[in-house]
């Protein structure tokens, strides 16, 4: 059989001029199945009884297509897909308003109402092959039910992903006004007692398992591409930046392979800003560190980050080094300075004339100070740069 040829009919249909008599009874009877289908469904389902009169009558309306598209498909001879998807008469307002359960509420009452009306009105005679028509119909139909929710869904997701996008830009820009939290709201973002903005590479990244991780984790996410990274806004009931951390440890495995940055914690979505802002300025400089925790946070990454020119960095990591020592006194400064040009506390307790268990606590107090140990060869290095910065804008 070529693709022109028409499909033959099968088996179980009867002659032309037997089907033609079988539909016209069934659509002497339309109006009656229709009612009996309506009926049917405000008895069974409260869902229609809570509709307004405008949106019960097309529910009346497609039901009464359904009905005729039956009797017309039989009366074809019951081969190839209805001419029409019976959904289409109804307008996009109510394809919004009814869910896809309420759907197939609305597709099995219609179709029970007529095999009761086959088996009740129709003689004996027409009965059998009623019923096998209407089984294939109602294949039919729940192709053609899937078939509007199916293209919704993939006009939602379009649109939701476009939206999605405007939010982020915008919080990136720092300009999350009342608009964009509209947005974000109407995307299902809550709001959480924490957010974080994490930036990673687009290349080899899944957003579908980023979705998918965060809900496992407990969090609301917005997800965007831009340029060649991935930028990921998380909401969830954390308030640290350890916790954050945690979170897209957990997210870690959907983004591509490069250096994956995660901003500080900030309150409501409008605050996002100042996490963007560090979480991209720590994915530039993070190739400076090769040996960077995957995923670490941009707050890690300040030496690395003032080094390009990140003012914001700059300012933290002399004011959180320099600034903090100066304001405890001269001698952390000193001592940190004599440990830092000899690189031993021996050494250090030797050129300012102290015991060595001196400078082993006042070592410790810096580290209590500032967060960073004199001891530790990456923290003496943003030690040593904070202290420069510090000298140098202050």
């Amino acid at each position: 059989m070529t693709a022109n040829q028409p499909e033959p009919a099968p088996d179980w249909l009867p002659s032309p001029r037997v089907r033609a008599a079988i539909a016209k009874r069934l659509a002497a009877a339309a109006a009656e199945m229709t009612t009996a289908a309506m009926a049917d469904m405000a008895t069974k389902h409260a869902w229609i009884n809570a509709l307004d009169p405008e949106h019960r009558s097309w529910i009346t309306v497609v039901v009464r297509a359904g009905v005729d598209g039956f009797v017309s498909w039989f009366e074809r001879g019951a081969t190839g897909p209805s001419s029409d998807n019976i959904f289409d008469v109804a307008p996009r307002p109510l394809q919004r308003q009814i869910s896809l359960q309420q759907t197939l509420d609305l597709v099995r009452s219609t179709i029970a109402s007529v095999e009761r009306h086959v088996l009740t009105q129709l003689p004996r005679g027409d009965r059998a092959v009623c019923r096998i028509a209407i089984l294939h119909y109602s294949r039919e139909v729940a192709f053609d039910a899937a078939e509007v929710y199916a293209h919704a869904a993939e006009s939602r997701g379009a649109w939701d992903a476009r939206i999605e996008a405007v939010v982020l830009d915008a919080v990136v820009r720092g300009e999350a006004d009342e608009t964009v939290l509209a947005r974000a709201s109407s995307l299902g973002w809550g709001t959480p007692q924490g957010v974080a903005v994490v930036i990673g590479d687009l290349a080899g990244s899944k957003e579908s398992a980023v979705r998918r991780l965060a809900a496992r984790a407990g969090v609301d996410v917005l997800v965007a591409p831009q340029g060649d990274r991935l930028v990921v806004l998380i909401g969830g009931p954390f308030g640290t930046d350890t916790e954050a951390l945690g979170i897209a440890a957990e997210l870690a495995d959907a983004f591509g392979p490069g250096p994956l940055v995660v901003g500080p914690v900030v309150g409501p979505l409008s605050e996002a800003f100042a996490s963007a802002r560090a979480a991209l300025s720590g994915r530039r400089a993070a190739v400076a560190w090769p040996q960077a925790p995957r995923p670490v946070l941009a707050s890690d990454l300040l030496p690395e980050r003032a080094l390009i020119g990140d003012g914001h960095a700059r300012r933290a990591l002399a004011r959180g080094v320099y600034g903090v020592l100066a304001e405890k006194g001269g001698e952390l400064l000193e001592t940190l300075e004599a440990f830092l040009g000899c690189g031993t506390v021996e050494g250090a307790a030797r050129q300012l004339f102290v015991h060595a268990n001196t400078v082993r606590y006042r070592l410790a107090r810096i580290e209590e100070a500032t967060g960073y140990s004199a001891l530790d060869q990456r923290d003496s290095y943003c030690l040593r740069l904070g202290l420069s910065l510090g000298r140098i804008i202050t």
